[in-house]
């Protein structure tokens, strides 16, 4: 194990104040954001999914934001991965974004609806047809004997459907955390951290300043 004063990260970019947030969490977070994108654009919309199924043991994962607005974040996976079956019994889930050059982080609660076909169909169709043909034909975290297992589907498919438009299949489309919780963390010297929580309460946000 290294020797903890030795790596400890000494967080000296920035510092956060209640009076540097907007009173709205979804500006604050595309303020945060657009910060992130600026900076590493390739990483900036990777955030870790949390998810539990009905007896509470959860799991997580890395998946990518593919649009936010004010009413939710949106993501798009195999309804029958871990994630669907998980999601179906248990529709709480949780967000981490974490921008490490930036010394930034955002938590962000929520239930997870599914988006409409519509809006699933239209992102489906701006895929690359790779990624497609991959999203049609991956049993998506079911046991599989080897590599050669994918690589035959993949063959399998070419060969039937060449030249033909790909359809998004019923087992695939998007999902939308719509929060009622954000917590905004910056990092500070000392590990003495600023966090700020808004909760959703009575119709409105209200923020609260956390220990770190």
């Amino acid at each position: 194990m290294a020797n903890d004063q030795q790596s400890e990260h000494k967080y000296l970019n920035s510092k956060l104040d209640i009076n540097d947030l907007n009173a709205d969490p979804f500006v604050q977070f595309r303020y945060w954001f657009n910060g992130a994108m600026k900076a590493h654009p390739d990483d900036a919309n990777t955030m870790v999914l949390a998810t539990a199924d009905s007896g509470g043991k959860t799991s997580a994962r890395v998946v990518l934001l593919k649009g936010f607005d004010n009413e939710g974040f949106v993501f798009f996976t195999n309804y029958d991965s871990r994630k669907g079956r998980q999601i179906a019994v248990n529709p709480n889930a949780a967000l981490v974004f974490f921008w490490h050059n930036l010394e930034k982080q955002v938590r962000i609660e929520g239930r997870v609806e599914k988006t409409s076909r519509k809006e699933s169909d239209a992102y489906f169709r701006i895929r690359p047809e790779g990624s497609n043909i991959s999203a049609i034909i991956s049993p998506q975290s079911q046991r599989i004997p080897d590599r050669d297992y994918l690589e035959h589907l993949k063959q399998d498919h070419l060969n039937s459907y060449r030249n033909k438009t790909l359809d998004r299949p019923e087992n695939w489309g998007g999902y939308r955390l719509v929060p009622d919780l954000f917590e905004f963390w910056q990092g500070r010297e000392n590990r003495l951290h600023d966090r700020f929580e808004y909760t959703w309460t009575n119709g409105g946000w209200e923020i609260y300043r956390l220990a770190p």
